[in-house]
């Protein structure tokens, strides 16, 4: 794994709320929620299901995405949780966006 990456994961909580959070190691991230010993949203609330992964370059990069998606309405997060395509396009618009405001 590269030293930069991080990733950006939505999961599923068995009452069917959503969390999204940012790591490296995904699966050990999971591992840790469902420990108890990650988020405390998370806690009392498994077993997650992991409903979509997205690689970024970095740390600022899976911020911005996780901001971005965790404002989104429920039925807009839905809709993309729906269309791995329609994620990526969100993700890739996020990404443009910080690039290009940095650039101002």
């Amino acid at each position: 794994m590269k030293a930069g990456v991080w990733f950006v994961y939505v999961v599923e909580c068995a009452d069917g709320s959503l969390y999204t959070g940012i790591a490296r190691d995904v699966a050990a991230r999971l591992a840790a929620h469902e420990a108890g010993k990650g988020a405390r949203y998370t806690r009392g609330r498994g077993p997650l299901k992991l409903l979509r992964t997205r690689r970024c370059s970095g740390h600022g990069d899976a911020l911005r995405l996780e901001w971005a998606f965790k404002v989104l309405s429920r039925t807009e997060k839905a809709a993309l949780l729906a269309a791995p395509r329609k994620f990526s396009s969100f993700a890739r618009r996020v990404a443009v966006s910080a690039r290009s405001s940095r650039g101002r």
